[in-house]
This record gives structure tokens, C-alpha cells and sequence, in this order.
């Protein structure tokens, strides 16, 4: 009965978190000229509301993807998006930090178009030392294309977590101690794209785009990284906004789940989770990489 209740109250806080998302969502947001610039299908990048609103567009000829004007070496970001509606089988709308480069590090939310009527699959994968194939998918408790919600990406020195309208979804703990590399050196810029993978992106790519659907089109807005340090060059960043100093046990810098956060993890992989590389035995039939050996839930 106790273990009822508290799966009860999960939800409940669940449904708390996307309703005060949702209000604060409300609010105008500056315009997205000022962080990014349209780098790839530019004329797919549509911008409204003096630039507060974003659509990215997917047609036969292109997609589109904007990129962050500044680098950061670890921070929070924020981003509200509404994916497509209706068909959008073989399109994958994103938001992604990344390093580029040999080795690059990268943190990725993919959500792979589907036929209408069947739920999106999001996709999340992290990189560390170019080193990725680290996937975990999940469905999820609403529609992501009646209304905007908040995917974050928050990225410090001890762990990598992310969230959907403040709700924990996703950790991964800097294990360098155990041999696991971890972002930590470079900068990245930050992502927002549309684009078309038909030949994977939805039911393992048996089914394609269909064109006749075209454009597909996704909307982002509100972007904030206000809590982020800003690489300007040299050994370290040198302009980080919020209180980052590690420090401080509130500050973004050290941030980590508490307890109650742990439990509302657990919840959302036991209720919404379709794919865990770490429990995945046809890929991994004599040992699982060591990160997934590590308890998740070790402080």
C-alpha cells in the first residue's frame, strides 16, 4: 500500500512540475536572434513574434538548424519546444550541446517522427571523448505537439542530467575515477535542428517520410542559459551567470539529485522507459560498459 501511495505521489509531483512549466511558459522570453544564427537551411528557419518564436522546417530539399553564437564550458540550458504534429515519421526534431571536433563530446534530445496517432520516441544519447552508443529512449506522459514543454540539459563538473518541464529523466555521473571519460575540457556550442532520417529514425527506418506531408515544421522558443559559463578562450571560461561557484551546495556548479529527485527518476524510467543500452544483453552479452556496472543511485 505504502509503495502505491509514493508511486501516486510521484505522479502527482510529476503533474505539478509541468503544470507551474506550463504557466511559466506563458511568459514572453527574449528573441532567439540574440543566441543563435541560422547555419543550415537558412530560408527553413522561419522567425516570429520579433524573433521570441522560432519554426524549423523540413521539406525535400532541406531541414534546418540553428547554432548557439556563444560556447559554454558546463551550464544549465533551458529550450521550449513543440514538435510536429500529425505525420512526421522519418523526421527527427532536436536539441543537442555539442563539441565538434576528433573527439568531441555531445549531449543529445532526438525525438524520432512517427504515423499519426503512435506516440514520439525520444531518443537521448551522450558523448564523452567521442566515445557515444550510450542510448536511452523514452515515451512520453503528454503530447509534445499540442503544446510547448522545457527540455533541459544540465551539464557540471559531477554529472550530466536531464529534464523535461523539471522533471528529472536521465543522469550520467562523471565516473572518470572508474575509467568512464566525462565532458570536461571542452567548450560546446548549442543546437536546435530538424532533419530527415527516414533510414532509422522511426520504427528502425521500415517506415519513410512521406513527402506528400511536407513541410514539417517544429517550434522552439524561450531559450535560456542564463545559468552558464561562457567560453571566451584561454584555459577556463571567463563569464558564468548564476551562482556557480562550486562551493555554494545551491549552485547550478554542483548541482546533483536529492532524494526525492532520485525517486521521480526511478518512476519515469520504470513507467516510460523503452530502451536502456545498460540492460540491453544482445549488445552486451558478456559485460555491460562500466558506467552501467556503477549503481545509478551512488552519491
Amino acid at each position: 500500500m505504502l509503495r502505491g501511495s509514493l508511486w501516486w505521489l510521484l505522479a502527482v509531483a510529476v503533474a505539478l512540475a509541468a503544470t507551474r512549466a506550463a504557466a511559466a511558459m506563458k511568459t514572453g522570453g527574449q528573441s532567439l536572434h540574440r543566441d543563435f544564427d541560422a547555419v543550415w537551411g537558412k530560408r527553413n528557419a522561419r522567425f516570429f513574434d520579433d524573433g521570441r518564436v522560432v519554426e524549423l522546417a523540413l521539406d525535400r530539399e532541406t531541414g534546418s538548424r540553428l547554432e548557439s553564437k556563444d560556447r559554454y564550458l558546463f551550464g544549465r540550458f533551458d529550450l521550449d519546444i513543440r514538435l510536429v504534429a500529425g505525420e512526421s515519421a522519418g523526421t527527427i526534431t532536436s536539441f543537442y550541446i555539442c563539441t565538434g571536433g576528433a573527439r568531441h563530446d555531445e549531449v543529445d534530445f532526438e525525438f524520432l517522427g512517427n504515423v499519426s496517432g503512435e506516440p514520439y520516441i525520444l531518443h537521448t544519447n551522450i558523448f564523452s571523448d567521442d566515445k557515444g552508443e550510450r542510448e536511452q529512449q523514452f515515451v512520453l506522459w503528454f503530447d509534445p505537439t499540442a503544446d510547448f514543454h522545457t527540455y533541459s540539459i544540465l551539464w557540471n563538473p559531477l554529472n550530466i542530467i536531464l529534464y523535461i518541464d523539471g522533471t528529472p529523466i536521465r543522469v550520467f555521473k562523471n565516473n572518470e575515477a572508474n575509467g568512464v571519460p566525462f565532458p570536461t575540457r571542452q567548450p560546446v556550442h548549442v543546437f536546435a535542428s530538424i532533419w530527415n532520417a527516414e533510414e532509422w529514425a522511426t520504427q528502425g527506418g521500415r517506415v519513410k517520410t512521406d513527402w506528400s506531408e511536407a513541410p514539417f515544421v517544429a517550434a522552439y522558443r524561450r531559450f535560456d542559459a542564463t545559468s552558464a559559463c561562457v567560453w571566451q578562450g584561454g584555459a577556463s571560461p571567463t563569464r558564468c551567470g548564476g551562482d556557480h561557484l562550486p562551493s555554494s551546495a545551491s549552485s547550478w556548479m554542483a548541482q546533483r539529485l536529492d532524494w526525492w529527485s532520485w525517486m521521480t527518476l526511478n518512476w519515469v524510467r520504470m513507467n516510460y522507459m523503452t530502451y536502456d543500452y545498460c540492460a540491453d544483453r544482445k549488445r552486451y552479452p558478456h559485460a555491460f560498459p562500466t558506467e552501467c556496472i556503477i549503481p545509478i543511485g551512488r552519491i
